[in-house]
């Protein structure tokens, strides 16, 4: 998955999701989802879309911009709602790939400074402290 994100960022010169997507065509909106759902990653006939709260923090807007962008990269042709309505498979494990696409994606272009612990460096990088665990 490193090698995805930093091939990512190489090509688009920036690891900035909201960036990449327009580059690669996704477009980004906004809407009510509703208190559980955060953002969406909707892909129609060849038109790809990642829908975010519009109630979220920055912080969180651009989280979940990478996570979705994530599950573009990663989970090409897979819907989550199929895997929901349809089978057995638990979309869990999309979802913790997702997060941590999105944890590496936006730490990519930085490291950890002397004396500083992984949790000062995520703070510094503006990743929600819900989503630490995915930085290993």
């Amino acid at each position: 998955m490193d090698e995805l994100v930093n091939k990512l960022i190489r090509k688009h010169k920036t690891n900035d999701p909201f960036a990449i997507a327009h580059n690669i065509n996704i477009s980004i909106r906004y809407a009510d989802l509703g208190n559980h759902t955060r953002g969406i990653y909707h892909r129609t006939l060849r038109r790809r879309f990642i829908i975010l709260h519009n109630q979220l923090s920055p912080e969180w807007q651009r989280f979940i911009c990478a996570h979705e962008l994530g599950h573009d990269r990663l989970h090409k042709g897979i819907n989550r709602f199929f895997i929901d309505e349809h089978s057995f498979f638990q979309a869990g494990k999309y979802e913790r790939q997702a997060n941590r696409f999105a944890v590496h994606l936006l730490t990519a272009s930085d490291s950890l400074d002397p004396n500083e612990c992984v949790q000062q460096f995520l703070q510094r990088n503006h990743i929600p402290e819900e989503v630490y665990p995915f930085y290993y």
